[in-house]
């Protein structure tokens, strides 16, 4: 871990393998700015050029973006059928989909067969597995968690995205969008209140706050201009969605020689995961 003076950043992109678009904004985000991770999609259409990039590149940590909703499934639709459609696609509201995960116990195991599907087809590209997270933070999901937590032996997982973002440095840093920036706030920050006893139990590394929660896609060069001089010393995340198409203004914050130049100037150390 870092000293407590120290200021260490990971910057991640999630939703790698999404497309050709997202691929290549991450990988130039990278090359020619301040990206040091991304989290792989496994089961999206661009996954092999990911890995591909990934391996010619491998200063970049890749860690697991695990997919349970708004995605396709690793596994047959006909192997869980409580969780996907004909056609192997998760739902795409959150809402319904973690009530769903929450009060039906009779999905557990289709859930758990799906993870242990996703983590052997991130395990199949041979790259190192440098953290886990999930899409729209359904990792800390309490079903999908507490599954995580009793599977991390197996499943190898030794650094895991702990989702809690800061309301009043928000409220400096960015504007607009208040109930979702509360609410989003305040929900995650009881569930990785409710995850940090089993983290440290499990000594599974984390960084201690994860910044673009309550961003919502906005995650651009003037917030995080505002947010570099904020961060509190010790391991902090900033994660994005860079693309060269929705989420260009992302992919250009990442790239700014402007934010390059206050990172030197503040002496952040960008590092990945496994540099924890």
């Amino acid at each position: 871990m870092a000293s407590p003076e120290k200021l260490r950043l990971i910057v991640n992109a999630d939703d790698f393998g999404l497309s050709h678009y997202v691929n290549d904004a991450v990988i130039r985000a990278h090359r020619d700015g301040i990206l040091t991770s991304a989290s792989l999609m496994v089961n999206e259409p661009a996954c092999d050029e990911a890995v591909k990039i990934a391996k010619e590149n491998p200063k970049l940590g890749v860690g697991l973006h695990i997919t349970l909703l708004m995605g396709h499934s690793a596994l047959p639709a006909g192997k869980i059928p409580g969780l996907v459609n004909n056609r192997g696609e998760f739902s795409d509201s959150p809402v319904s989909t973690g009530m769903k995960y929450f009060f039906n116990s009779g999905l557990r195991e289709q859930l758990r067969a799906e993870i242990r599907a996703q983590f052997e087809k991130f395990r199949a590209t041979g790259l190192p597995l440098d953290h886990v997270n999930g899409h729209l933070h359904f990792h800390l999901h309490p079903a999908v968690f507490k599954i995580l937590m009793e599977e991390s032996d197996t499943l190898g997982i030794s650094h895991l995205r702990l989702t809690r973002d800061c309301f009043s440095r928000s409220r400096r840093t960015s504007h607009g969008h208040l109930l979702y920036r509360i609410s989003h706030a305040a929900i995650f920050e009881m569930l990785s209140s409710r995850a940090r006893r089993p983290l440290e139990q499990k000594k599974i590394r984390h960084a201690q706050i994860t910044f673009g929660l309550l961003q919502n896609a906005r995650v651009d060069e003037e917030y995080i201009l505002k947010l570099l001089p904020e961060l509190p010393p010790g391991d902090s995340e900033l994660y994005s969605h860079p693309s060269l198409g929705e989420f260009k203004h992302e992919f250009d914050a990442l790239v700014s020689p402007r934010v390059r130049e206050l990172v030197n100037k503040l002496g952040i150390e960008l590092i990945r995961y496994q540099d924890l």
